[in-house]
């Protein structure tokens, strides 16, 4: 028979207890900007069914590697664990946005299923992202899930994608990412997007990337790491002005000019990921 002092720990449920509070902390940390942002609102019963799902599709994988990489629970155990954890983060952060976001009057009570099934699953995925790294970001310094240098190569650009679409979420849904790029002449995106990666590389060397250890080879490290990043800050942030309908209707030099513009921010919070995330 099965032991039942094996089953139930009081100890490890209240760990449990405790890791998820603090998930819940960690989801309204990360997605209150995004629950006050009323383009947000607008685009939970605007967007289309099929945009909705490709971002709730390509939100899960991110989710499932930041839950290997971190994770809100100490309990882990490979893939299974994060799996579950991922699941929970889900929870949390759809939890997370239906409170607030009837709070503030958002969600309407007769509205029909399919708006609000969109306004929340918007912003649960910024949600299940601070619930996943909760134990990282308001753990004081102590129960660490995991140790951060022992990110390989790929790791770290899963890192910087996350980093830039932490910022790139809450940016990309607002007009003004249009609007500047529309006031900016082709030398002032050329000169943000020098400026992006100037401020990319420093960080790099900052904020603990395995890059930081290539400073005797500047151009390998910025090949490599600010380079190779600000691709993938330049691919997410397309993806991101996609997915809110941001690249419709516009010319290829508008969309890559919105694109540059949102990288900004995104560059920033990909080679702070490791502050972020």
């Amino acid at each position: 028979m099965m032991d039942l002092s094996l089953a139930f720990d009081p100890s490890r449920e209240r760990d449990y207890a405790r890791d998820l509070a603090r998930a819940f902390g960690g989801a309204l940390l990360f997605s209150l900007p995004l629950l006050m942002t009323m383009e947000l609102w607008w685009f939970g019963f605007i967007l289309s069914p099929l945009r909705l799902a490709i971002f709730l599709l390509v939100g899960l994988p991110l989710l499932l590697g930041l839950a290997l990489y971190a994770g809100f629970s100490k309990q882990h155990g490979g893939l299974g664990h994060a799996l579950l954890d991922t699941l929970a983060a889900l929870a949390v952060g759809y939890l997370t946005a239906a409170v607030v976001l009837t709070l503030f009057g958002v969600l309407e009570p007769g509205a029909p299923p399919g708006q609000i099934v969109g306004q929340l699953s918007l912003q649960a995925i910024a949600g299940a992202m601070g619930a996943l790294l909760a134990g990282r970001q308001l753990s004081a310094g102590k129960d660490d899930t995991g140790d951060e240098d022992q990110a390989s190569y790929p790791g770290e650009l899963f890192l910087m994608v996350a980093g830039a679409l932490f910022l790139g979420l809450n940016m990309a849904p607002t007009e003004e990412m249009i609007l500047i790029a529309y006031r900016m002449s082709a030398f002032h995106v050329a000169a943000l997007l020098v400026l992006s990666l100037v401020i990319m590389h420093a960080f790099v060397f900052k904020v603990g990337f395995a890059g930081q250890e290539a400073h005797d080879r500047p151009l390998a490290a910025f090949v490599h790491y600010t380079l190779a990043g600000y691709g993938l800050v330049l691919l997410t942030s397309l993806y991101v002005l996609w997915v809110f309908g941001r690249t419709d209707g516009h010319g290829l030099a508008e969309i890559v000019d919105a694109a540059v513009v949102l990288a900004f921010p995104g560059a920033i919070g990909a080679a702070a990921a490791r502050l972020l995330v």
